[in-house]
């Protein structure tokens, strides 16, 4: 029972796609059209590019990164701001969720070790906001991202069109949100250099340009796979293991939902017409309740406004902790860090989430974005 109840908590959005999945199937019986809802290429580009970032962390490159820019130090501010853009440069390339998993805990032991941590809330509330904005300029930067860039087969100049003028205002809000840290002084001992394996580090990187291959359309999906699989079952086989299989479950979950309900006539021209006209403002908000990444997945089949649906989800990340995954990820990581105090964590978080939220989506409105 422990245990179930522990997988519950762990996986929740991964139970509610399975049941709304389920509950659909009643309405639309299971048949050949079904294997029509999945979308391949989107899940085989995360699973390769999860499995080669976890590469990629395993090599030490991450670690050793973040030691190297931190290293002689002696200003708090600084060191903040550098914690901050590495979650939110790095995010655009290793997704969010590993951007925060790298770099929050990395910041809990810095901040100890200066004995600074009356500055570790300030500083993993920017990291998470950083990282959940930085990761919206790139189509691999997180799941949402990569999935209606497939969907709705985007080039590259059209992603970026619609994502850098949001991105670079969210850069100047976090570095103007990075002077609310104070300038003490530091005496910073951060020990020896992390361990880079070079020959882990150079196979991974080379197989990180594979999967941007097939992003960027110059190599097809299946060669892709072909290429990560072949490679690691010879060279690295536990690496195999170490994707998100059950982020990946939850998409193909969501995928059979939402692809049952486009098959109901009456909820499909019910969610047409919710839509028009208002997808930002309707992903937005779905993103609040269910997050970011199902809240594509279940609109994106009910409208061709690619643009508003993905700054929709984007700066619907936003808000509040369920918003986006990898904020829970960020929030747990801190509550499990020495004189955690996750009620003014809570209260910091909301208060940068709406601020951000606010002035985002007024800029969406008057750059005519939408």
């Amino acid at each position: 029972m422990s245990s179930i109840r522990s997988f519950i908590r762990r996986e929740p959005v991964l139970l509610i796609a399975a049941f709304a999945a389920l509950i659909s199937c009643f309405f639309v019986p299971p048949d050949k059209a079904y294997w029509g809802y999945l979308d391949l290429r989107t899940l085989a580009l995360l699973y390769c590019l999860m499995t080669v970032v976890a590469g990629l962390r395993q090599a030490g490159l991450f670690s050793r990164l973040a030691h190297r820019l931190c290293l002689g130090v002696g200003n708090l501010r600084v060191l903040g701001v550098l914690l901050v853009l590495l979650s939110f440069f790095s995010s655009m390339l290793i997704t969010n969720d590993v951007a925060l998993l790298t770099f929050v805990p990395f910041a809990v032991v810095v901040l100890g070790m200066a004995h600074q941590n009356r500055a570790l809330i300030r500083v993993v509330v920017l990291q998470t906001v950083a990282a959940n904005l930085g990761s919206m300029l790139t189509p691999v930067g997180n799941p949402q991202n990569l999935y209606l860039y497939s969907h709705y087969d985007l080039s590259m100049g059209d992603f970026l069109s619609l994502t850098f003028p949001v991105w670079a205002l969210s850069l100047a809000l976090i570095l103007l949100g990075c002077l609310l840290l104070p300038r003490d002084r530091l005496q910073l001992f951060l020990g020896e250099e992390p361990i880079l394996h070079k020959k882990e580090l150079w196979l991974y990187a080379l197989l990180f340009l594979v999967c941007l291959g097939t992003v960027l359309r110059l190599l097809s999906w299946p060669w892709m796979l072909g290429i990560v699989l072949l490679v690691l079952l010879v060279l690295d086989r536990r690496t195999l293991l170490r994707a998100d299989f059950m982020l990946l479950l939850t998409f193909v979950a969501f995928f059979v939902f939402a692809g049952n309900l486009a098959r109901v006539p009456a909820v499909d021209r019910l969610l047409r017409s919710l839509l028009s006209g208002r997808e930002y403002w309707t992903a937005l908000l779905t993103s609040q309740i269910i997050s970011n990444v199902p809240a594509a997945l279940l609109l994106s089949g009910f409208t061709d406004k690619a643009g508003a649906l993905l700054l929709g989800v984007d700066v619907g990340g936003l808000g509040t902790p369920i918003a986006s995954l990898a904020s829970l990820i960020a929030m747990k990581l801190y509550s499990h860090s020495e004189h955690a105090h996750t009620g003014r964590f809570l209260l910091a978080f909301t208060a940068a989430n709406l601020i951000l939220l606010a002035l985002l989506s007024l800029a969406v409105v008057l750059l005519g974005l939408i």
